[in-house]
């Protein structure tokens, strides 16, 4: 299929679909950070059903791929992508007051049904939203690239929502020092209308200037206009054995990745009696060391076709694997000065495995069905990252509460399963021909090309 998008894409036209995040990080914070630590220590309710509201939005995840779907076959507000994204980010807006309204109510009484119903809606509408909205973003965001820089693309608006979420939570750290009401609906106003500004500026007049270039270089796109159906067209993707296993590619890569997401700071107080000052910076060591190697893997294999990002991805996982072997050492050996060291090896390796998974995510998808693809593997991040939270957390009861083991025992071996989930990813994707499936779909279009991705 002739690529719609064959102008190159400039950098401010990269930033400012980065931009997008300013709003996704500010709202991802409020919501999942400040909201539930609020209930949980301010208002003393169990964490149970909080962290149940939270994680409505991986239940809600199949609605990526409808709404990846949808952009491609029926255009909605006369646009592809953008009448879903702005539909998705405007439920996102409106959700977060319910926020605050259901705060005010459990102020007086933490059991109040008015208030538990708020707390649902808001989650269910931000959960609603950002599943809407995000699948047809980032293939908006492919949209926007001739083939050589789709991978790039995405993988910098992702790195650029990373450094918002660390930027955002620094921010409203300073801002709210102890909980108090008025300042916490200051938050929500300045998010609503910061984040509600970037989600409309970021995307403004980007889906017209491809439409603009489809004029130029298509004079028709079939892909635009012929419906098709739902569910023959996820029967079609699932049929190919290559998109099913790229699917258990990311659940494994991912589920084994965050095994560690609940488990982190427990380990530091109950294995080396670590205080709560220095357990709380743990996740800011991997995530600083992922932004940094993520940054430098951009620059360094920006002009490289994401055909040719396996080998990419595989040795990131398998520094990953490392970095939590290293880790599953300092608990054996009870070691505390390996915990840092570890810690920044396993986020460097995620920073270069996330651009060369998200590379291939490019490449892993049809231009007449990059919604729906993008979906999927969407679907696939989402629910495995949730599972992987709770594998992680179960697999630390079984080894410390059910066997009996010493902690530090107990946490190394979560942290050596891991590192096994982590390579067998490696070998997953090691066995997937990415570079036949790019040729089948027409990103690869002559023998030449072919073995050239292959000699990678």
């Amino acid at each position: 299929m002739t690529q719609i998008a064959p102008q190159p894409l400039s950098i401010w036209r990269l930033l400012r679909l980065s931009s997008f995040h300013i709003g996704s990080a500010m709202g991802d914070i409020l919501v999942t950070s400040i909201w539930n630590r609020v209930m949980i220590t301010n208002f003393g309710i169990p964490a149970a059903p909080v962290s149940f509201l939270i994680a409505l939005r991986y239940l809600l995840s199949p609605l990526s791929l409808w709404a990846g779907h949808l952009s491609d076959t029926r255009p909605f507000l006369g646009m592809r992508r953008t009448g879903y994204i702005w539909f998705g980010r405007g439920l996102m807006v409106l959700s977060l007051p319910l926020l605050g309204l259901s705060l005010l109510r459990f102020d007086d009484n933490q059991g109040d049904i008015l208030g538990w119903a708020l707390a649902t809606a808001s989650s269910l509408m931000y959960g609603t939203g950002t599943l809407i909205s995000g699948s047809p973003f980032l293939a908006l965001v492919r949209d926007s690239a001739p083939r050589r820089q789709q991978g790039v693309a995405i993988s910098t608006v992702e790195t650029v929502l990373i450094i918002f979420f660390a930027s955002s939570g620094i921010g409203f750290s300073l801002w709210m020092h102890s909980y108090d009401p008025l300042i916490f609906w200051e938050m929500i106003m300045v998010t609503a209308v910061v984040g509600g500004f970037f989600w409309f500026f970021a995307i403004w007049g980007a889906e017209k200037r491809i439409l603009q270039q489809q004029e130029a270089f298509l004079p028709e796109t079939p892909a635009a206009q012929t419906p098709h159906p739902f569910m023959p067209t996820l029967k079609k993707i699932w049929r190919d054995r290559r998109t099913r296993r790229f699917f258990f590619f990311l659940a494994t890569a991912t589920l084994a990745a965050w095994a560690q997401d609940a488990i982190l700071e427990p380990f530091g107080a109950e294995v080396f009696e670590l205080p709560f000052a220095r357990t709380t910076r743990f996740n800011s060591y991997w995530q600083v060391a992922t932004v940094i190697t993520l940054v430098g893997s951009g620059y360094l294999w920006r002009k490289r076709p994401p055909e040719q990002q396996s080998s990419i991805a595989r040795g990131g996982l398998s520094v990953m694997a490392l970095g939590l072997l290293s880790l599953s050492v300092s608990a054996f050996a009870h070691q505390v000065r390996l915990i840092e060291l570890s810690l920044l090896l396993f986020g460097a390796g995620f920073g270069v495995y996330t651009f060369g998974g998200l590379s291939l995510m490019a490449v892993m998808a049809s231009d007449k069905e990059a919604g729906a693809y993008l979906g999927l593997w969407s679907i696939s991040i989402l629910l495995f990252k949730g599972l992987g939270t709770f594998v992680g957390g179960m697999l630390r009861d079984l080894f410390l509460l059910l066997l009996a083991l010493p902690p530090g025992i107990a946490y190394g071996l979560v942290f050596v399963v891991e590192a096994g989930g982590l390579l067998t990813a490696v070998l997953i994707l090691a066995r997937l021909d990415v570079v036949g499936f790019a040729r089948d779909v027409g990103r690869i279009v002559s023998r030449v090309e072919a073995q050239i991705s292959l000699a990678d």
